[in-house]
């Protein structure tokens, strides 16, 4: 696995541009008129590690998974962070054969992300349509969904609603899928 600080050249997209900044992410919010509230706070790289964060950022929290099957198709589930999420079950649903973890280098060539970053937000480095995006249709049933804006050191507020906005403007339409709480990895 590839350290979490990448070289500039390890920081390309499959098409050879760099990825979005948050601030370049945060002017294309405000173009689309979504609103949305960041705060700064340590690097975080695991679900639990963001529950330490939870006193201060309120919103229903989240976890995503970058996922691939093996015939390179690739997948961003979207879900509440206490979610456990049986793979093999996953897979089936989605028709997807087997699902596996895609690597830092997919993951960076794709979403322009490192691990720890993942974020529904990355799909504005997705220009080709290359990942589908799975929502976890509880996401919807709040008020306030807290997501990286591309770098794990913050974490960004939006509406539902805003970010189904995002990811139709951004031709990622989210496929809706009832993930069941108590499913295991």
């Amino acid at each position: 696995m590839k350290s979490d600080h990448m070289s500039e050249p390890d920081r390309k997209l499959a098409d050879g541009t760099s990825p979005s900044s948050p601030g370049e992410l945060f002017r294309r919010l405000e173009t689309l008129g979504i609103a949305a509230t960041t705060v700064d706070h340590p690097a975080v790289f695991t679900v639990d590690e963001a529950k330490a964060l939870r006193g201060t950022v309120t919103g229903r929290h989240t976890k995503n998974l970058f996922l691939r099957n093996k015939k390179g198709g690739m997948w961003l589930v979207v879900c509440l962070a206490d979610r456990e999420i049986h793979l093999q079950t996953l897979a089936a649903r989605l028709g997807a054969g087997r699902f596996s973890f895609g690597s830092p280098d997919r993951l960076m060539k794709f979403l322009g992300v490192t691990p720890g970053a993942v974020t529904p937000f990355a799909v504005v480095n997705d220009t080709g349509g290359h990942v589908r995006v799975v929502l976890d249709e509880a996401l919807l049933a709040g008020d306030v969904l807290n997501f990286h804006p591309l770098v794990n050191t913050k974490t960004t507020s939006i509406r539902p609603d805003d970010l189904v906005c995002f990811l139709v403007s951004e031709n990622h339409t989210a496929e809706i899928v009832e993930l069941a709480s108590r499913v295991r990895s």
